[in-house]
Parts: structure tokens; sequence; C-alpha cells
């Protein structure tokens, strides 16, 4: 499930299943997420706990409220070791995240449209095995793909997810719960949400593959501005590809 740490390795790999098929754009995201949704899950959680409630409506208490408000996050990144990200949400004008330290890249997400700077899609596509040339008229240019879901796919709590009592912490001096998501034995994610209302995702710590990363969730209600880019720097999957040569 896509999540705003993992959202530009995952759009990459979405890139580079229709880079790799020479499916449209549109075909193969949304072969890739079909996939991705229908991979094993854990059981669904337990109608209730002993602190009232169950897992299931909290989570979608915090997805409707995250869905809805302005925030920001910062964190770590188990797609680029040493990265960092910075995320923005703006519900009325999309997503943005900037990946920073070994790797810079920016990617954007506006109306289901995902927009990944061309520099970042290539190093993604690098580390699946796929090397790709990026030319130099190219390097300033946004690959754009077109998922089928609203952009708060990016942060959104997977329903499956269980309470974790053991886990549970202050974050920033505010109680929260912890909800745990297994995909596998190597990718868990850990998400805190806070205990009381505003129902608010606070902090969410993910393993992949021996691979940690950790962010954090912040200025909620704050609006910042995201500027998608211009149209004169985007290019269609298609495009793009026949642009490389691919």
């Amino acid at each position: 499930m896509p999540h705003p740490l993992r959202a530009a390795a995952l759009a990459a790999l979405l890139l580079a299943g229709a880079v790799a098929c020479g499916d449209s754009s549109d075909e193969g995201t949304s072969t890739a997420e079909s996939s991705a949704s229908s991979s094993p899950a854990p059981a669904p959680a337990p109608a209730d706990d002993a602190a009232g409630g169950s897992a299931a409506a909290r989570v979608e208490a915090v997805n409707e409220t995250m869905r809805t408000t302005a925030f920001s996050a910062i964190g770590t990144s188990t797609a680029y070791d040493g990265a960092l990200q910075n995320m923005t949400w703006n519900p009325r004008q999309g997503l943005h995240i900037r990946i920073s330290g070994t790797i810079g890249g920016h990617m954007y997400c506006q109306d289901g449209v995902t927009y990944i700077s061309s520099n970042l899609f290539a190093e993604s596509l690098k580390q699946q095995g796929q090397e790709i040339t990026v030319p130099a008229g190219l390097d300033d240019v946004y690959v754009t793909t077109k998922s089928g879901e609203g952009c708060d796919a990016y942060f959104a709590l997977s329903p499956t997810g269980r309470f974790s009592p053991s886990d549970d912490a202050d974050v920033n001096g505010t109680p929260a719960r912890a909800v745990k998501v297994s995909a596998s034995a190597s990718a868990t994610d850990t998400y805190y949400v806070s205990a009381e209302d505003p129902a608010y995702l606070l902090k969410l710590k993910s393993t992949r593959d021996g691979r940690t990363s950790s962010t954090t969730y912040v200025d909620f209600g704050k609006e910042t501005t995201v500027t998608l880019p211009s149209a004169d720097k985007t290019l269609t999957m298609d495009a793009f590809r026949a642009r490389i040569g691919g």
C-alpha cells in the first residue's frame, strides 16, 4: 500500500513496469497497484479492544482526518539510504514530496496523477536493476502516471492494521496508539495515531528487508502551497519512453 515514505520508490516501480512491458502508463500503473493491493494481508483487526473501539474504526477516522487536513511530514527512507523526505499535503492542491541528501528529486500528486522528476525516476529504476539514460534535455522534466486513486493513497493507513498496545507511546507529548501492519516478515509498518480526537497520524516507523525509516507528521491545518510542474516540463510515460528510446 502506498505511503509517503515509500512514495517515490513506489512511483518508480509503477513506471518501471510500464517501461519494461511496453504498456500505456495508465495500464501499467493500474496493474501494478492491483497486484500490490491483492498481496496477502493480515487478518482483519478484532472488532473491539480493551481500550474501547476497534482498530478499523480508528484507522478510518485517521484516514478521513488526514485526507481533509493540511499537514507536513519529515523522515528518513527505506528506499534510499541516507536520504530525507519532506512531504507537504494540501487537500485543495495536492501532494509534494522533496527528497534530499544522498539523492535529490521531487514528486507531486494531484487528482490521482503522479509527477516524478526524471533524475529520481532514473535512480529509482537503477535500484530496481533497470538502467536508463536520461538525455540532458530531459533532466528537468517530470514523468507522469495516472493511478486511478486519490493522492491520499500515499499516506493512508491500511484497514487491516491491528492495535499493538506494547508499542503505544507519546509522540511530541501527545499520547498515541500503535497500529501495526505486517505484509510479510521483512515488511512492517507501525503507525502511531492520536489516542484522542482529532484523529491524526503522528508518526510512522517502517521496516523493509532490514532497512528502517521513521517519519513524523506535524503542522496540522497549516496550509502550504503545492505548485505542480508547468505543463512544458511534464511528459506522459509513453512520451518519455519514446524520447529515451524505450
